[in-house]
C-alpha cells in the first residue's frame, strides 16, 4: 500500500506491473475497494502497469466531511496522476467509478489514451431512491451497513453466481460492509447529483461501453444511451448482473485487454 496526500487527507493506491508498459487505471464501485479489481490483476498485469485507488470515502483512503461530487472524484484521479507523474493513462471504472470515467473523459481527456466505462450510466437512480438510503446510513451507521451488503448480493450478482460461489460473494460484499458509513454516504450524493446526458458528447477518447444483461442497476439501456451519444463507442454485453467483471472474470478481462491494445 501506498499514499498520496491531497488537500484534505490520503489517497490510498497500489501500483503493479511491468514498469515498461502503459498505466491502466481501476476505479472502484460505490461500497468497494481498489480489491473488487482482483479477479483482474493476471490478466492486466500481462499488458499494463496497473494504478488501483480507493476512491475517497472508501477502503483506507480519506473519509472527508460533507458530501462529495464527481467532479471532485475526478480531481482525485487527476491529482494522483499528478502526483506519480503521470501525464496519459488508460482508465477503467465500474458504476461510480465509471461515472468519475465520464467525467474525466468530458473535462480532462487529454490525460487518457482509452476510457473503458462498465455497469454505468449518465445518470444513475433518483434522488427518491438515494435520499432515503442516505438517511438510513447517516442514521444507523454500522447497522445499515450490514443490511446493504445483504441486500446488495441480489443487485451485484446473478442469483446462479451468488449460489455456485458463495465465497466470492461474501468476498466482495463484505467490502461494502466494511465501508465508512460517512464515506458512503456522501459518495451516495455525489452518484445521485451526476448526469452527464447532455455533456457526452464532449467525450473524444477511445471508448468501450460494458453491460451486463441481468444489470437491473444500470441497464444494457443505459450503457447503450452512453454509446448512441459518444461518436465511434464500443458496446459489449455480458450475462451478468452488476459487477460483471467479478461475475464473469475472464471475458471481461479479455475483451478489456482486446479493446485497449487495438
Amino acid at each position: 500500500m501506498a499514499q498520496v496526500q491531497l488537500a484534505d487527507g490520503e489517497l490510498d493506491y497500489s501500483l503493479q506491473g511491468p514498469e515498461d508498459k502503459p498505466v491502466l487505471v481501476l476505479s472502484n464501485s460505490l461500497g468497494t475497494d481498489r480489491h473488487m479489481w482482483d479477479s483482474q490483476m493476471a490478466a492486466f498485469t500481462e499488458h499494463f502497469q496497473v494504478l488501483r485507488y480507493d476512491t475517497r470515502g472508501h477502503g483506507q483512503s480519506l473519509v472527508s466531511p460533507g458530501t462529495y461530487t464527481v467532479e471532485q472524484l475526478g480531481g482525485d484521479v487527476l491529482a494522483l496522476l499528478d502526483a506519480l507523474h503521470l501525464e496519459k493513462v488508460h482508465f477503467c471504472g465500474l458504476s461510480m467509478g465509471g461515472l468519475i470515467g465520464q467525467w474525466l473523459g468530458i473535462n480532462a481527456g487529454e490525460r487518457l489514451h482509452k476510457l473503458v466505462i462498465c455497469n454505468t450510466a449518465a445518470k444513475i437512480g433518483t434522488q427518491d431512491v438515494w435520499n432515503p438510503r442516505i438517511e438510513m446510513v447517516l442514521g444507523q451507521g454500522e447497522a445499515a451497513m450490514q443490511s446493504l451488503r445483504d441486500a446488495s448480493i441480489a443487485r451485484w450478482f446473478t442469483p446462479a453466481f451468488a449460489e455456485a460461489n458463495p465465497g466470492e460473494t461474501r468476498r466482495v460484499t463484505d467490502m461494502l460492509a466494511a465501508t465508512s458509513p460517512q464515506g458512503y454516504a456522501a459518495n451516495c450524493a455525489a452518484v445521485r447529483d451526476a448526469d452527464f446526458r447532455e455533456q457526452l458528447g464532449a467525450i473524444q477518447v477511445p471508448l468501450l461501453v460494458i453491460a451486463g444483461t441481468e444489470d437491473a442497476v444500470t441497464t444494457p439501456a443505459d450503457a447503450q444511451f452512453i454509446v448512441e451519444q459518444v461518436a465511434g463507442a464500443h458496446y459489449a454485453e455480458f450475462a451478468a448482473a452488476h459487477l460483471s467483471n467479478v461475475e464473469v472474470g475472464a471475458p471481461f478481462s479479455a475483451r478489456v485487454v482486446e479493446f485497449l491494445l487495438r
